[in-house]
């Protein structure tokens, strides 16, 4: 390192703390002054700094104080004991945002042994599907937040991904529902350009869930490969989410040429490209998921015309044969 230049890494300052806790500085430096609760590092020219143990302190807090605590109270309880309240909210207590927050600090300290607990128990309590709705995704979002603001190192987002992503896979290894003959026929994927694919391999486990079969490419999906699947299997869907922009195809052109080349094919398209984009145009086979519940949603619309379907089936084949035309 050239001698007189700083070394900042690993030192978490207060607009950091500000941006990855959602508590104002001057909130922060009221806990520091007036309860003494924590104190700061100082860099050699006075700058206040926090290392990622205080970090999980003032999360653990943060925790405490949106659950009825006051801080003065909780400035008289040992740092065992704030650990340990923090603990029982989580098990005890389904409020999302508190959720978040825990795993923002297992996050933060690598803690892979404590997020695949609160994972655990959230999904004993809640189930998968709602866990991922309501905890997991808004967590992915405060993590893209973060990451804006520099407030987390990539490391961080890559450390997480792939624990929620394990997760996935074995949940959908340990799925006990086959296709039948009323089964519809997805393929699944992210395009090239597209790294992001947590909601892609949650749409995998929601449809296989509900009896469909799927043809799951993943993320990174050459365009080209589309040709081989629809020549050999030939799904009735397409659904693909985009999330990030590729810079050598245009989404309207990706559109487009979905539309286009698979005019007999309904195409499901989601994710934030899509759905804040509001001069994007669809061709008339394309629908827009604007959330989780949309698909939710359509795949319930499906499984009643299904019904529907095979009781006029079974009415017409109980029918006197000299009813028909």
């Amino acid at each position: 390192m050239k001698k007189g230049k700083k070394d900042f890494r690993n030192k978490l300052f207060i607009k950091d703390l500000e941006n990855i806790t959602g508590i104002k500085a001057h909130t922060i430096r009221i806990w520091e002054q007036r309860y003494r609760i924590f104190t700061p590092h100082r860099t050699d020219t006075g700058i206040r700094y926090y290392d990622e143990e205080q970090l999980r302190l003032i999360l653990n807090i943060s925790i405490l104080n949106n659950n009825g605590y006051k801080i003065s109270k909780i400035a008289e309880m040992s740092l065992e004991e704030i650990r340990e309240k923090c603990q029982q909210l989580s098990e005890n207590k389904s409020k999302y945002d508190g959720q978040i927050q825990a795993l923002i600090s297992t996050m933060m300290l690598f803690d892979e042994k404590e997020f695949n607990k609160i994972l655990s128990i959230n999904i004993l309590k809640l189930g998968l599907e709602d866990t991922m709705m309501q905890i997991v995704f808004p967590f992915m979002e405060q993590i893209g937040l973060l990451w804006l603001s520099g407030s987390i190192h990539p490391a961080h987002e890559h450390f997480i991904s792939n624990l929620i992503r394990q997760r996935l896979f074995v949940a959908i290894d340990n799925l006990s529902v086959r296709p039948n003959s009323d089964s519809k026929k997805f393929l699944v994927f992210v395009p090239t350009g597209e790294s992001h694919d947590l909601s892609i391999l949650f749409a995998n486990y929601v449809l296989r869930s509900r009896g469909h079969e799927v043809i799951y490419l993943g993320s990174q999906t050459p365009f080209e490969d589309l040709y081989k699947i629809f020549e050999i299997r030939k799904p009735d869907f397409i659904f693909s989410i985009i999330t990030s922009l590729n810079s050598n195809v245009s989404l309207q052109t990706f559109i487009n040429n979905l539309g286009k080349n698979w005019k007999e094919t309904q195409i499901l398209l989601s994710g934030s490209q899509v759905v804040n984009k509001k001069d994007l145009k669809f061709p008339e086979n394309v629908t827009v998921m604007n959330s989780p519940d949309a698909l939710m949603d359509f795949l319930s619309d499906i499984k009643e015309n299904l019904k529907y379907k095979n009781n006029i089936k079974s009415f017409s084949q109980k029918q006197p044969s000299n009813m028909g035309f």
